[in-house]
């Protein structure tokens, strides 16, 4: 019964967020029951297709991508030991973002929906290749400090680059900038099929590897001696993070601290054991990218900003914290 209780508050929380999503602080006034009222069949053909056509997928992919990332962060935080590590401080995300950004500065026609999720995905694979062989990350008795440094300098490295192509193909600089700055304004029903795909590749691989990935926990003698081939589940966990990652990079931007903090938050709520800190870190972070997106329409409405500057204004001092080790 207690252990029902940690989880329904969350789920609740989430759900509510989920309905305000879809009426709060937008140009077009439409009251919460309304919004319920359209799920049920509404009179108003306008409030049916503002709500099922433009709010609900912007919602429902705020929710899946906040998962992805708060996932892919868990994982890196798992393989690397590392409590610091994230997408964005391992130059995953800037990886992506310059994959991403060439790819459509040079052929914007070429590259669209799962091209573009795969692109980003390698990109962000290639950044984060570069950052374990600089540190020497693969080995047992890495210096963990030299992963995160390793990550800041080649994040810093793909943002010069990712700068001198924007500068290169100015045509497409506005469209690049707005990306950049982290978004879901522009989403609707065809970036949610393409996204769904990898959070059901997420939610397959933590219900059956959670339990081995809990062993990553241990030295790596003592994980062998159980019988658990290393390699294979710290590449299978690689490879899933980079997919969900380039996934939602390729949509919203590089969207920062969600990957960092989620994890530690569900930590903190649910305990270590990661067959409970997965799901509970999707729906934590499904939670924080609609509280974000919320806000980022509520801080200059009727306009908005990108969710990805709320992001960055709540967690960079919670990163700060973490930096100083008051956890």
């Amino acid at each position: 019964m207690r252990t029902f209780a940690y989880w329904i508050f969350p789920i609740v929380a989430l759900i509510i967020l989920l309905w305000g999503s879809l009426f709060l602080f937008y140009p077009t006034a439409i009251s919460g029951l309304e919004t319920l009222q359209a799920f049920y069949g509404s009179d108003d053909e306008l409030i049916q297709i503002t709500i099922w056509d433009l709010r609900l997928p912007r919602s429902l992919v705020a929710i899946v991508m906040g998962a992805n990332l708060a996932v892919a962060g868990a994982l890196l935080q798992t393989i690397t030991r590392n409590p610091l590590a994230s997408p964005s401080l391992l130059s995953v995300n800037a990886g992506a973002s310059l994959a991403m950004v060439t790819a459509t500065a040079v052929m914007p026609a070429f590259f669209s929906g799962y091209s573009i999720a795969f692109i980003a995905s390698v990109g962000g694979g290639l950044s984060w290749l570069l950052v374990m062989l600089i540190s020497g990350g693969w080995r047992s008795n890495s210096d963990r400090n030299r992963v995160i440094l390793a990550g800041i300098a080649v994040s810093l490295f793909c943002a010069a680059l990712t700068k001198l192509v924007i500068i290169i193909a100015e045509d497409h600089a506005v469209n690049i900038i707005n990306w950049l700055a982290g978004g879901i304004a522009h989403t609707r029903w065809v970036e949610w099929w393409i996204i769904l795909p990898f959070f059901l590749l997420s939610v397959i691989f933590c219900t059956f590897f959670a339990q081995k990935l809990n062993l990553l926990n241990l030295s790596d003698e003592s994980a062998q001696s159980l019988g658990i081939d290393l390699f294979r589940l710290r590449w299978l966990a690689n490879i899933v993070a980079l997919l969900i990652i380039g996934s939602s990079v390729s949509i919203a931007g590089p969207v920062a601290f969600i990957g960092l903090l989620i994890p530690h938050l569900a930590r903190y709520y649910i305990g270590y054991d990661l067959r409970k800190t997965l799901p509970m870190s999707m729906i934590l972070g499904g939670s924080l990218m609609l509280l974000a997106d919320i806000t980022a329409r509520a801080v200059t409405f009727p306009s908005e900003i990108p969710a990805g500057a709320i992001l960055a204004l709540i967690g960079a001092p919670i990163f700060v914290l973490f930096a100083r080790g008051k956890r």
